[in-house]
């Protein structure tokens, strides 16, 4: 019937069986924009390459020109089914038992891309002359290198006056129960690799070398039990964790000539790439002046940490939360990093999506209520922000 609501459901079960594993298409975006297209929304197919990397197609599609423009952003590839034969269903079957919708990407994250198109094109529908523009940037390239995707869409978006107002990413942001939380944030990530080099020789005649150990162990000792910052209102304290310390030596009587350690710190906004370099250099400086040594830093720039400060696009989302879950949600800056980490260099981002329990996992799945109640906190918001 003509006013039918559109069912997530079916949608997720047809973006599941598209096998869409990083970077392959498989038709899932041409899929999606068959749904879209029809409704009004103008669709362009994005197709990005760059050097030594996975071409990748994706999809902007946008109905409207005006303001205000709020964007649903998301990804529709998927990471690797693993062995097959251990799944409870076939990964790419969507098959429903017990409530459930088997398959991978129903939660990370075709389920909200499924939930996204219900709701947007049951507003559209209803609302033919709402104010303002709707949008969506989908990517094939979210689990993989991340070069060919969000990025360069982000790009072609701002060189064609694209950008949106505000952007609302589907990953699968809540822990226990849908509602639970909301992402207006993110940590950031730097990784560090230290090498020191000193003279090899037997263990006997320690003298006669310069063991690199003790002084990168120091260094180890006195970054280990740093406090980087108390952190804040919205992020915990910063982080540091040692993931390698390494000297190359299968010998227990030689004195190795290098030692490597590798550390990865997770910061909140109290520090930014630079600061954080300069305070690791500054350790090693204090190590080299007491043992000495010759020391080597390089700094891996991961992503930077960012917040969407609580306000009126903050306020939206957690009340249509609340109104559809009965939950207020929790505002979290908590977890790894999404796309999102792009999208906040052109417009305040959330991150808003299902229970994460079962993200890459064999028997990936999401309930039926579960998708049904985010396709409705989807539509709520699109209510609130057009005030319709």
């Amino acid at each position: 019937m003509k006013n039918t609501p559109h069912d997530p459901v079916v949608m997720l079960q047809q973006l599941i069986r598209c096998p869409s594993v990083t970077p392959a298409e498989a038709g899932v975006l041409t899929l999606l924009q068959g749904w879209l297209q029809p409704a009004g929304f103008r669709c362009e197919r994005l197709p990005f390459s760059d050097t030594d990397t996975p071409d990748v197609d994706n999809l902007f599609a946008r109905i409207g020109t005006g303001r205000p423009h709020l964007c649903f952003a998301g990804h529709t590839d998927v990471v690797p089914q693993g062995d097959e034969t251990i799944w409870t269903h076939p990964p790419f079957a969507a098959d429903i038992r017990d409530g459930q919708i088997y398959g991978r990407g129903a939660t990370d994250m075709k389920g909200s891309v499924a939930a996204f198109a219900a709701a947007a094109l049951d507003f559209v529908r209803e609302n033919p002359a709402f104010k303002g523009s709707i949008s969506f940037l989908i990517t094939n390239d979210e689990e993989g290198p991340a070069i060919n995707g969000t990025t360069k869409v982000l790009q072609w978006m701002k060189a064609n006056n694209q950008v949106p107002d505000h952007c609302l990413v589907g990953e699968p942001s809540c822990v226990d129960h849908l509602g639970d939380t909301i992402k207006i944030g993110r940590r950031g990530s730097l990784s560090f690799i230290v090498q020191v080099d000193g003279k090899q020789g037997h263990a006997a005649y320690p003298h006669k070398a310069d063991n690199p150990v003790p002084k990168l162990a120091r260094l180890v000792d006195r970054l280990a039990s740093k406090t980087l910052d108390n952190g804040n209102a919205h992020f915990d304290p910063s982080t540091l964790a040692f993931t390698s310390f390494d000297v190359g030596n299968p010998a227990g009587n030689v004195i190795p000539s290098r030692a490597v350690a590798k550390f990865n710190i997770r910061f909140s906004t109290e520090h930014r790439f630079q600061s954080l370099k300069e305070l690791v250099q500054m350790e090693i400086e204090a190590v080299r002046k007491e043992l000495g040594g010759k020391w080597y830093m390089r700094a891996i720039e991961g992503a930077d940490a960012f917040i969407t400060e609580p306000g009126e696009f903050v306020q939206i989302v957690s009340d249509a939360v609340k109104a559809e879950t009965g939950r207020t949600p929790k505002l979290s800056t908590s977890g790894g990093t999404s796309d999102a980490r792009f999208v906040k260099d052109y417009c305040p981002v959330l991150e808003f999506g299902p229970t994460n329990a079962t993200i890459h996992q064999t028997d990936e799945r999401i309930s039926v209520e579960e998708l049904k109640a985010t396709a409705k906190v989807y539509r709520r918001i699109l209510d609130s922000y057009f005030k319709v």
